[in-house]
């Protein structure tokens, strides 16, 4: 069974959605989570796929068991967001991938998805750079997000859905954003949002409520942190592969 059980409509015209996979600094999760809680997101839609983990999730102060890949909708922003609470391998991508083509064309769908690039920290902010399948490559440009400066590869769940893109020739848009390998990393999902996501869809995404809450988020993340450090092929991430192998 794939498919994306809708549970509460919302009226969204063509929505840039979001992916928040976990991986490197777990930045996309921590921007994803961000864009759901700043803006009280609907839970729009629950994502079911044979090989996803059998898992139900549950939250503090909340007794509603969920499933562990959910779309959330704000109709104001005309956004989506994947929010996932579960590392999810490439099998289970490539079904994943299958599951939403269809959906991204149904519902006009401009995926833009997320990953980091192991960088231990320095003084300088994280470096963001763009990528593009299709008009996802204009879009990018007319962003203003810089093209990276060396040849790399993404991997993990994000990397399957960029290569499907790639494959189908289906409009997508790449972040990938320096990032802490070892920690939590909310300031690189800060440049995300700010640099990234902000440019690419015109929605204003407050962000002093992220930086205020750096520590407490990093030690919220910190158990998930260590799982997609050992997760291997199942961790979001990009890293360069050189001119010459």
């Amino acid at each position: 069974m794939t498919n994306v059980a809708v549970q509460e409509d919302v009226d969204l015209t063509d929505p840039s959605l979001i992916e928040g996979f976990p991986g490197v600094g777990l930045v996309g999760k921590i921007a994803a989570d961000h864009l759901v809680g700043e803006f009280d997101m609907t839970h729009h839609a629950n994502v079911y796929c044979d090989s996803l983990p059998k898992v139900a999730v549950y939250r503090d102060g909340d007794a509603e068991l969920q499933p562990p890949v959910r779309i959330y909708a704000d109709a104001d922003h005309d956004l989506l967001v994947l929010q996932s609470d579960v590392p999810v391998g490439p099998e289970a991508a490539e079904q994943l991938a299958a599951c939403l083509a269809g959906w991204y064309d149904d519902s006009s769908v401009t995926p833009i998805y997320l990953s980091g690039i192991p960088e231990e920290k320095e003084d300088a902010p994280p470096a963001l750079y763009g990528l593009g399948v299709g008009s996802g490559v204009d879009a990018v440009s007319e962003a203003g997000i810089d093209a990276p400066d060396e040849a790399g590869l993404v991997s993990g769940p994000t990397g399957v859905l960029l290569s499907d893109a790639v494959e189908t020739g289906r409009t997508a848009v790449g972040l990938v954003v320096e990032s802490d390998p070892r920690f939590p990393d909310p300031e690189a999902a800060r440049v995300l949002i700010k640099d990234g996501i902000e440019p690419l869809t015109g929605v204003d995404v407050p962000v002093d409520h992220l930086v205020e809450r750096t520590e407490q988020i990093r030690q919220a993340k910190e158990r998930l942190a260590k799982r997609m450090q050992d997760a291997g092929e199942e961790s979001t991430q990009a890293r360069p592969i050189g001119m010459y192998q």
